[in-house]
C-alpha cells in the first residue's frame, strides 16, 4: 500500500514539475530490459491507476464534469495491468509507441467506469 502511495505522490511530483511521463515504447523497454522489469512496470501501472484517479477527483473537486464513474463498483490495485493491457488490444491502431501510459491508462478507466 505504501509503495503504490509513493510511486504516485512520485508521479504526481514528477508531473508538477513538468517531467514528461513515460510512453509506451519506454514501459516495453522497462519490462523487457530490466530485471525486475515486469514487477516495476506493474508498480507504474498501479501509480498511474491511482493518480488518475486521484487526478480526476480534484477535477470534479473544481468543478469540472466527471469522466471515470465507479458508482460503488470494486477497482483494486491488482486490476491495473488487465485495464492496461484490454486497453491497447481493445484500440490496437490507436496507441503509437510515444503516446503517454497515462493517456491509455486514463481510457481504459473511462471506458470501464463510464459516467451516464
Amino acid at each position: 500500500m505504501y509503495r503504490w502511495l509513493s510511486l504516485t505522490l512520485a508521479l504526481c511530483l514528477a508531473n508538477a514539475q513538468g517531467v514528461n511521463a513515460m510512453s509506451l515504447r519506454e514501459l516495453r523497454t522497462l519490462e523487457k530490459n530490466e530485471k525486475q522489469g515486469d514487477v516495476y512496470a506493474l508498480y507504474y501501472l498501479v501509480g498511474v491507476l491511482e493518480g488518475a484517479l486521484e487526478a480526476q477527483a480534484q477535477a470534479v473537486r473544481g468543478g469540472a464534469k466527471p469522466t471515470i464513474c465507479q458508482l460503488g463498483r470494486r477497482l483494486e490495485p491488482r486490476m491495473a495491468r488487465e485495464l492496461f493491457d484490454a486497453e491497447l488490444r481493445r484500440h490496437a491502431d490507436l496507441y503509437e509507441a510515444d503516446m503517454p501510459v497515462q493517456l491509455v491508462m486514463h481510457n481504459a478507466l473511462s471506458t470501464v467506469y463510464p459516467c451516464n
